[in-house]
């Protein structure tokens, strides 16, 4: 029953100023509303970083030629991998499910009056599954195609869009730096990964852009990936441990290749992801350290204008803890008021961008519950000093204030 008395005294109170209610709360509600604005812009940043590192491939170690250099002056990258080494990764590493050769190259491609610079990915069909690059229409090119340096050419859907519009392209012919190819297959869009385009390119059987395009023996990278289960930290020190031998590297030289682990670059994302929601959540949460002060502020004006009020009650048996729970129950009504339009503030404005613009943001409930009860412990501990000034209150000096 008494909780039902200082909630309608709360309420009657707060309800006697409402403008003065209302800008009180305000801070709460925009810091309530910017946390979970911004939470969810993180939240959603995050998201689409994991997405887009995870479309290159799970469970993917990338080997790469090291840098030619002199005390620290880089001045090329190596011409160090060859075939060879992916027979011996394949033989040694048994944790390698499956490993393309890659190597790369820019291309003039060219149909009919139309004609563009793309990327040109030559590798073997292995790097369809390890890349998560799937076949929209037509078909890869076969194993049997690769060996006799077939000329077929997949293309992006990008590449594909800008050459031949709304026209089929399987079957069609196009130039390759002016060698005409065969196009047998689309690939499926990737999305813009932001320093580069896997949607704009051209992949062609290593054999044909290693002799007939680029005209080169060596490659730009090895792509390999491990059983789903595998320990790939081990499969990496095989590989390493299996480079080593082939390239006849000495114990006390440094690798002449680099190796890319896939799921530590995951983790790294992840966490610089995780740094920035929280750098976000961070600043927008000095606006409910504000709005608590703006709390204090109201109460300590409140607890002015009631000082007879305090004294009557007082005089008639009211205790100190009562008068103490009175004014701290209003500034927890104020907070708890105040975060819940906060709430339905930052999810509007969450919807809105994700609506509005192509960026999706993530409203998690963690979020809506943290920055909840970080506003009603920011209201308590404002209004606690107000609170224990009124209890404080000499009754006699109260009944004489005027």
């Amino acid at each position: 029953m008494l909780f039902w008395t200082i909630l309608k005294v709360a309420l009657k109170s707060l309800l006697a100023n409402k403008l003065r209610t209302i800008l009180s709360m305000l801070g709460i509600i925009i810091g309530v509303g910017a946390v979970i604005a911004m939470l969810a812009i993180g939240a959603g940043a995050q998201n689409q970083v994991m997405q887009r590192i995870s479309a290159m491939g799970t469970n993917l170690l990338v080997v790469r030629p090291g840098q030619n250099g002199f005390h620290g002056v880089v001045s090329g990258t190596q011409q160090n991998l060859k075939l060879e080494d992916c027979e011996k990764i394949l033989n040694s590493a048994p944790e390698v499910f499956e490993l393309a050769p890659v190597v790369g190259g820019s291309v003039q491609l060219k149909y009919m009056d139309k004609n563009s610079r793309t990327n040109l990915i030559g590798t073997s069909i292995t790097y369809f599954p390890i890349r998560d690059f799937e076949i929209d229409k037509g078909r890869l090119f076969t194993e049997d195609e690769t060996n006799r340096m077939a000329r077929v050419v997949v293309l992006g859907p990008v590449t594909a869009q800008n050459l031949f519009g709304t026209e089929n392209p399987i079957g069609k012919m196009v130039k390759l730096n002016g060698i005409n190819f065969k196009v047998v297959g689309i690939q499926k869009s990737k999305g813009d990964q932001g320093y580069f385009n896997p949607d704009d390119q051209v992949i062609v059987p290593y054999t044909t852009a290693m002799k007939q395009i680029l005209g080169i023996d060596f490659l730009r990278e090895i792509d390999l990936q491990t059983y789903p289960k595998s320990d790939i930290n081990q499969a990496q020190a095989d590989i390493t441990l299996q480079l080593r031998k082939a390239h006849h590297i000495q114990p006390q030289i440094p690798d002449d290749f680099n190796i890319r682990n896939q799921a530590e670059f995951l983790e790294t994302a992840s966490s610089v992801s995780k740094t920035f929601t929280i750098l976000l959540g961070g600043i927008a949460s000095i606006s409910l350290i504000v709005g608590g002060i703006g709390i204090m502020n109201i109460m300590l004006v409140t607890v002015t204008e009631r000082t007879r009020e305090i004294g009557i009650r007082k005089a008639v048996g009211a205790r100190e803890q009562d008068i103490l729970r009175q004014f701290l129950f209003e500034a927890f009504l104020l907070s708890f008021i105040g975060g819940l339009i906060g709430v339905l503030l930052g999810l509007g404005a969450s919807t809105v961008l994700s609506i509005v613009s192509p960026f999706k943001t993530i409203v998690q409930l963690p979020s809506i519950l943290l920055s909840l009860s970080f506003a009603l412990a920011i209201g308590v501990f404002f209004g606690y000093y107000p609170a224990y000034r009124a209890a404080k209150l000499d009754v006699i000096d109260a009944l004489r204030y005027e």
